[in-house]
């Protein structure tokens, strides 16, 4: 069943059009959050790609099941190469905060769900957990082994054979012939592992005695790769029409689930493998080292509408590179407020007004064609920007058109404004006692002033047309 949405699969380098291969919903798997920390903007960035590929199946008239998968278990952290090395993200937290590893793991499950409602995203149809599903890693892990496309090493660990797999590399274009040891993959000197591109499927516990499960190899835990082919397999019932995910995510972790899971299955399991672009902040890739990882918690601080980070992302394709900047953030805020000022303060029963509905089915539609273009949400809200200022359209005709586009684009604008905060009068005079220090050249007394404002929770700024302000 067709479906009028083109994606571009990574896999096969084209646009294809999404399909639903059992005739009535599309399912579709998104890699989801590892739960050992808050999800900056950038994996938000992601898991928004998902609310908006079923908000536009299901405006659209197709159905949908989407399944994410919660991380609270075997994610090793990784070294500069992206292998898999030290102790697992979860029990490395619950050290750190002294906590015991499954409370980490719900809180930050918790403040994950938090998150996903304050950009409006849709929750999935299911958010099976890796501590809950050991079961599942454990049947798939057994039939790979039996198929000879895994094997128990010396070391008391499962490692998938990756020479058995004749098509790895199809996603990524890295070939097994091409690849050396430790380049992105776990390296390990004992020998333990015939090819050094070999994974591990289920790792032997050693000296770990946390996060363990008994299984027929022996007492251990799951290898990162495993638990997305198993639930995939089992809650989208052995087929993926789409699988969702972020560029990092394309080598080693989704070349390595494609192979278990075709490997398991005997076919191939995914038709569609979409990626979104990495996300930068302030021009720079975020990182814990350079201080600038931005959560979504840091936006509300700041005075702005959470929703002003949706709508940013979809100001820009997600497979090209953004940059998301405070003032983006900023600008993006007003506008929101504008464009629920303008869908509110329209008068139901005005009767100089009339809503033009074949109007509003005609822009809509110019609009949804865009979206089914490979997510071009861009040129979609240029459209709405021309339907704001077209003055041959009625303020009602413009809200109806405001109010059904958003039923994919998920801004909210049919919620009332938020109330305006107002300057005290010692934050009013401070802020023209700047001004008048500025223009007297007085630049001492300007740093100090700007200084004091700060601390009573206004930013000032100087710009070419003179100075402004705003809330942080």
């Amino acid at each position: 069943m067709k479906t009028g949405l083109l994606l571009f699969d990574t896999k096969d380098r084209a646009l294809k059009e999404v399909a639903a291969s059992n005739g009535s919903e599309v399912r579709i798997y998104c890699c989801g959050p590892t739960v050992y920390r808050d999800a900056h903007v950038g994996n938000l960035r992601t898991f928004l790609l998902g609310d908006l590929i079923t908000r536009t199946l299901n405006f659209t008239g197709t159905k949908t099941k989407l399944v994410q998968n919660i991380t609270d278990v075997g994610h090793m952290g990784e070294d500069f190469e992206g292998a898999e090395t030290g102790e697992d993200k979860v029990l490395a937290q619950s050290r750190a905060e002294a906590k015991d590893p499954f409370e980490i793991a719900r809180e930050y499950e918790g403040k994950f769900h938090e998150d996903l409602a304050q950009l409006n995203i849709h929750p999935a149809d299911s958010y099976p957990r890796a501590s809950e599903t050991i079961p599942l890693m454990l049947e798939i892990i057994t039939q790979l082994i039996k198929d000879d496309h895994a094997y128990l090493a010396q070391d008391g660990t499962v490692y998938f054979a990756a020479q058995s797999f004749p098509s790895y590399g199809a996603i990524s274009g890295n070939r097994l012939d091409a690849l050396k040891p430790g380049h992105r993959h776990e390296h390990l000197d004992d020998g333990a592992k015939r090819f050094h591109a070999d994974w591990a499927l289920w790792k032997a516990a050693g000296a770990r005695t946390e996060m363990v499960w008994p299984s027929p190899w022996g007492l251990g835990f799951p290898g990162w790769h495993i638990e997305c082919s198993a639930m995939s397999l089992h809650f989208l019932n052995g087929h993926v029409d789409l699988h969702l995910g972020g560029i990092d995510l394309r080598f080693p972790h989704h070349e390595n689930e494609r192979a278990q899971s075709n490997a398991a299955a005997h076919d191939e399991v995914v038709d569609q493998w979409v990626h979104g672009e990495h996300l930068l902040f302030e021009g720079r890739k975020m990182s814990k080292s350079a201080g600038n990882v931005l959560l979504l918690k840091d936006v509300g601080q700041r005075g702005l509408d959470p929703l002003a980070a949706r709508l940013c992302f979809l100001e820009n394709r997600y497979r090209s590179q953004m940059d998301l900047t405070w003032d983006a953030l900023a600008a993006a805020s007003t506008t929101l407020q504008r464009w629920r000022l303008k869908v509110n303060t329209v008068s139901a029963d005005s009767a100089d007004e009339v809503l033009d509905l074949e109007k509003v089915a005609d822009e809509v539609g110019l609009m949804v064609k865009d979206i089914q273009e490979d997510l071009d949400t861009p040129r979609a809200l240029q459209k709405l920007r021309k339907v704001e200022k077209d003055p041959s359209l009625s303020s009602k005709t413009k809200a109806a058109i405001f109010i059904k586009i958003d039923e994919i684009l998920g801004l909210a604008l049919a919620r009332a404004p938020i109330a305006q905060r107002e300057l005290t009068l010692e934050l009013a005079d401070l802020i023209q006692s700047r001004a008048a220090a500025r223009a007297a050249k007085d630049f001492g007394l300007s740093d100090v002033l700007r200084t004091k404002i700060r601390e009573l929770g206004v930013e000032v700024k100087d710009t070419p047309s003179g100075q402004t302000w705003e809330w942080c």
